[in-house]
């Protein structure tokens, strides 16, 4: 189902010279050139391909870059070599931090108005939201139709006393194992553990807590919770004897196929779930827990990758003017939107894009965002922390481990850390 794009770029040799650290790029009689830095990897394709129709429609040369080092010290280096790209696609800490200080000033453009996810630093808009994200419990309904002999209907589920009743239903029923658990650190601690943070009324004081060494993880209830639910995950885990040596694709292969019914995870897991033999209705749904609180029914998410324009003396009016209209076309026109929703198959952030997203579980998520049921990210957490909080989770999901030893790490990770900007 994958989209296959094959695209010879004809300016190779500007590339390698970009790479080696030329100047920007210039114009070329009365076409403007200017390149876009893209972090997110699965789409390099798309993009390229979109810049290319775009540029011979609109008149424009524009080159599209990747790169798989961190953003923040990628783009460093490309300003220490007064050579940034025009557009640059960062995460919500980035535009807070390098968006902040070279971002152009965007609160005039028209899309403005239409996105309720547009990032503002010093009353400035400068982010420009190109997708939403979000995380849950992701489950294949006909793997569990087919046990049960009914359809699913994930609003069944309201606690997690339900959820592990509904999982033995499934033992009963055939399934031996139904749940499977992504290891690595990034989904352990930047996704699943990252709602302990999130899901409460003032999230940036709770952190101003853990920092001053306030909090007693084993008191609080929404930690207690989210445990509960990850220890349900793990009793009925069928990948529990590798644990922490499962590849992620016998994971999504495992949901994809329906030999398990439930993994926690989120919409950009959809290219990697198409992959194998998808049984189809993959979906989305709260994570289940025996807490009942004002983010019960509710997903988390928000805008996950977005474009500054780049405001340093190295790239011209021209090429800003340039960048501008791209972002609106994204926007505003046809083929833009449907680059978004269908082509790269993520949830566009924007009212007027109305094009169905191709990502079975990105248009669920979509629903959750229309109807205000989705609880916000927290995007200020330091550089480290899902490396080295992720790895305690990792010995927790190990068995070496147990919770009030996992929740010591957390707490002293969080008291000997410098705060991010």
């Amino acid at each position: 189902m994958k989209k296959q794009i094959s695209l010879v770029l004809a300016a190779a040799t500007v590339c390698s010279t970009l790479s080696a650290g030329a100047a920007a790029p210039v114009f070329a009689g009365d076409e403007v050139s200017f390149t876009i830095f893209n972090s997110k990897s699965e789409l390099e394709e798309y993009l390229e391909e979109a810049a290319e129709e775009y540029g011979e429609e609109n008149d424009v040369d524009i080159e599209v870059y990747y790169s798989q080092d961190t953003v923040s010290s990628h783009l460093a280096t490309r300003y220490a070599s007064k050579n940034p790209y025009t557009l640059n696609m960062v995460d919500a800490k980035d535009i807070y931090t390098i968006g902040a200080q070279y971002g152009l000033d965007l609160s005039d453009q028209d899309w403005v108005k239409d996105t309720d996810y547009a990032i503002s630093t010093d009353g400035k808009v400068i982010g420009f939201p190109f997708c939403i994200e979000a995380r849950g419990l992701l489950y294949n309904a006909d793997a569990i139709s087919k046990i049960t002999g009914e359809e699913f209907d994930p609003d069944s589920i309201k606690t997690l006393d339900d959820y592990e009743a509904f999982l033995q239903k499934l033992v009963d029923g055939g399934m031996e194992l139904p749940t499977g658990i992504l290891k690595p650190d990034w989904s352990l601690a930047a996704h699943f553990l990252q709602q302990v943070y999130e899901e409460r009324e003032d999230p940036e004081a709770f952190i101003q807590d853990l920092y001053a060494g306030k909090v007693d993880l084993m008191k609080d209830e929404k930690f207690n919770a989210l445990m509960d639910f990850f220890d349900v995950q793990m009793k009925y885990n069928m990948f529990k004897d590798a644990a922490i040596s499962v590849e992620d694709a016998q994971v999504h292969q495992a949901l994809a196929e329906g030999e398990d019914a439930f993994q926690f995870g989120g919409c950009w897991e959809w290219n990697d779930i198409i992959d194998f033999d998808y049984t189809g209705h993959i979906g989305i749904m709260p994570v289940p827990q025996n807490l009942e609180d004002a983010y019960t029914g509710s997903i988390v998410g928000g805008g996950s990758k977005f474009f500054y324009i780049d405001n340093s003396e190295n790239t011209t009016p021209e090429q800003q003017q340039a960048a501008e209209k791209f972002l609106d076309w994204l926007v505003y026109s046809e083929d833009g939107q449907t680059l978004i929703s269908d082509t790269c198959a993520v949830v566009s952030p924007f009212r007027n894009n109305d094009v169905t997203c191709a990502n079975d579980i990105g248009a669920e998520v979509k629903k959750y965002a229309d109807a205000g049921k989705m609880v916000p990210n927290y995007d200020h957490d330091p550089d480290d922390h899902y490396p080295i909080v992720g790895a305690s989770m990792q010995k927790y999901l190990a068995g070496q481990i147990d919770r009030k030893e996992l929740a010591k790490e957390v707490e002293d990770y969080w008291k000997n850390v410098k705060p991010a900007e």
